[in-house]
């Protein structure tokens, strides 16, 4: 094995200044051409930073681990939300890659045995959790990671999309369009209870943002307790008010098939009457009519790096780390860019 004594030897440094490089030491000060050239020997004798050889041995130390897996929603609440089985999709072939079992457990209610999760090498929770739950799961594991969920503070690992910025970013670009009676449609955060309705991030940004813009209207902001329904049901009581939205953001993709449903049954059509556009960009998504517009927040990626962030406790990391991934809006046939929304604002100044 290459030493850094060779390395320096090589380059005509001390031992301790290729250290602090291969290091990413950001407090040496050393020319550009000195730490290219450490850096670039370091490599042709194919030497393993420290950094390097850790990550190596936590790919290799995958194999044989016990990995539990607990999820906020029962099988059949996931079954119906996509976008958790690409989470969890994201965690078991991260796992299967490793060469790592996972033990699946459901926190929905009833806490399981606490052996299940102190039996496992490290726990990669799915969701949202809060009080007693939350308080539970760090008691009880060796290792926690929280996958689309980071709790408040600094104590937990953690990996999510930042949908608060999507959604301004969301905003920002239907505003550019022309839009300004924008509505949503989302859920109320059970965390929080009755008192604070409007506490669920994307929620919080629409309102913030809308009202920086000067167009919040508290009519145009419909939340409710999430049922299978709860896309429906809202969306036909917004466009039944007497000023509607020319344009429905939902919560989630599942929301907007809701959205759809009562557009149609009003006799609407999408876009021509109120475009929708939505969150997380399930499989189906794509395949409605028109497509769904919608932000893609990568949740397989997020599964996996959930376990990447379990596997670097596993070799030594102590310091929590948080993952914010990033999100992309995809835009489709149910938020036209075409020229048709500047004309119909151009005949109907602020009809949007």
């Amino acid at each position: 094995m290459v030493t850094i004594k060779e390395i320096a030897s090589a380059v005509g440094v001390s031992s301790a200044t290729v250290s602090r490089v291969l290091n990413y030491d950001p407090t040496l000060s050393i020319s550009t051409k000195k730490r290219q050239a450490i850096i670039e020997t370091a490599e042709a004798l194919n030497y393993a930073t420290p950094r390097n050889r850790s990550r190596a041995a936590a790919q290799a130390g995958g194999a044989g681990l016990k990995i539990a897996l607990v999820h906020f929603l029962d099988p059949a609440q996931e079954l119906a939300d996509p976008y958790y089985v690409g989470v969890r999709l994201g965690i078991e072939s991260r796992c299967q890659a490793l060469k790592s079992e996972v033990v699946k457990v459901f926190l929905t209610g009833s806490s399981p045995e606490a052996a299940m999760l102190e039996g496992a090498s490290g726990v990669v929770a799915v969701g949202h959790y809060y009080g007693d739950e939350l308080e539970w799961l760090r008691r009880h594991s060796r290792h926690l990671v929280f996958a689309d969920y980071a709790p408040a503070g600094d104590a937990d690992d953690a990996v999510l999309s930042d949908v608060s910025l999507a959604m301004t970013r969301l905003l920002e670009a239907v505003h550019g369009m022309g839009y300004r009676r924008i509505g949503f449609i989302g859920w109320i955060d059970a965390f929080y209870g009755p008192d604070n309705i409007h506490s669920e991030r994307r929620c919080r940004a629409y309102i913030d943002w809308m009202s920086k813009a000067g167009f919040y209207d508290p009519e145009l902001c419909m939340v409710e307790r999430m049922t299978p329904d709860s896309g429906y049901t809202l969306t036909k009581a917004m466009l039944s008010k007497p000023n509607p939205p020319r344009i429905v953001i939902t919560c989630n993709d599942n929301m907007a098939l809701g959205a759809y449903r009562a557009i149609h049954e009003l006799g609407l059509s999408i876009p021509g009457d109120v475009a929708v556009a939505s969150f997380n960009d399930i499989p189906v998504a794509q395949f409605l009519g028109p497509p769904l517009t919608t932000v893609k927040i990568p949740a397989e990626l997020i599964g996996e790096t959930a376990v990447d962030l379990l596997l670097e406790r596993l070799s030594g990391r102590e310091v929590a780390k948080k993952v914010v991934l990033g999100t992309e809006i995809v835009w489709r046939g149910s938020t036209p860019q075409t020229e048709t929304t500047a004309g119909v604002e151009a005949t109907a100044p602020g009809a949007l």
